[in-house]
């Protein structure tokens, strides 16, 4: 069975599944989703009774063409502090007639690149085309992946960047003010473009047009009283009811400009940590789906100065779009 199996290690993952192919493919999953006609069974997400870390496990089919395709992992927080992943996985992709193993492949390194590649995705729907100052919070492997993804969509004039990590910060004694040292603070040199590490959460977001949140933070890292108009707020670390990144003022400035989007409204209602609490309270009735608007069934932005909130939380869709865009760049390369 292993002679024509496939199995791709996550630095080969990463060769393979360019910033602009996985882009692709993330369009594709969210249009696939949008016009239903993807297979997207409910995901698992559950938390240990040991420690803070949460097991996961995703099964999802693109298309006939494709073959289903199967994740598990966990998402251990802890690691962070290490400078370490906090995702681990690994994917397995069947054959779409027999159903036979066709690949086993890194599930970390594909889900870094499907995340930031989907919120490429969901900046470039409703984004103002003048959104070039981007604010990441965050030190992990998110934040690089985000700003590399997001420059590819937007032609991004400055990076502000702060982590919510103690020890990722250090002190400037020139400025007295507190600095962080981020791997994302590498990325803006190589796509050329100036960035700057900031002592706060509120000196990253405020006046930033574009602001990504990736820290898995269960209180708020972003307040709605610092967006600045127009502003267009991703957060991906409020991927468990008990996770909240952004202050409900985001949400309800969203509510305003009829203005959340989820990748998925039925998923994002039991794990969106934000969403799942705007629901509850009344505030929010009828999120709108990632696919919705890139199928144009929705609008996401309906004037300039609207602030768009975009909550991910993670589908198995994602990874059967970006996994078989994996698998055929391999075997393209095998002729």
């Amino acid at each position: 069975m292993t002679d024509d199996v496939l199995f791709l290690s996550g630095p080969q993952v990463t060769r393979l599944l360019d910033a602009d192919t996985a882009i692709a493919s993330q369009r594709a999953a969210f249009t696939a989703l949008g016009s239903g006609a993807a297979d997207l069974p409910a995901k698992i997400m559950h938390p240990s009774r040991f420690d803070d870390s949460v097991v996961f496990a995703y099964v999802s089919r693109l298309s006939a063409d494709s073959g289903a395709v199967a994740k598990s992992g966990s998402v251990n927080p802890g690691n962070a502090a290490a400078g370490l992943p906090t995702i681990h996985a690994v994917l397995s992709v069947l054959d779409p007639v027999t159903g036979r193993l066709t690949a086993v492949m890194d599930g970390a390194a594909v889900t870094i690149l499907h995340m930031a590649a989907a919120s490429a995705v969901a900046v470039d729907a409703p984004a103002t085309p003048d959104s070039t100052d981007l604010a990441v919070l965050g030190s992990g492997t998110q934040a690089p992946a985000h700003v590399r993804a997001i420059a590819r969509v937007r032609p991004l004039k400055s990076v502000r960047l702060w982590s919510p990590t103690p020890r990722n910060r250090n002190r400037n004694r020139n400025r007295n003010r507190n600095r962080t040292r981020t791997r994302a603070a590498e990325t803006p040199a190589e796509l050329g473009f100036p960035a700057e590490a900031v002592g706060s959460a509120e000196e990253a977001v405020s006046g930033a047009s574009l602001v990504v949140a990736c820290t898995l933070s269960r209180t708020p890292v972003v307040h709605g009283e610092w967006l600045a108009p127009g502003c267009t707020v991703v957060s991906m670390g409020s991927f468990e009811p008990t996770r909240r990144e952004v202050d409900t003022d985001v949400l309800r400035r969203g509510v305003l400009s009829e203005a959340v989007v989820v990748d998925d409204p039925a998923t994002a209602a039991e794990h969106a940590g934000p969403v799942v609490d705007a629901l509850r309270a009344g505030l929010l009735t009828d999120p709108v789906g990632l696919g919705e608007v890139l199928t144009g069934r929705a609008v996401a932005r309906a004037a300039p100065g609207d602030i768009v909130y975009y909550n991910s939380v993670g589908l198995g869709i994602q990874d059967a779009a970006a996994a078989w865009a994996v698998v055929q760049a391999a075997k393209g390369e095998r002729r």
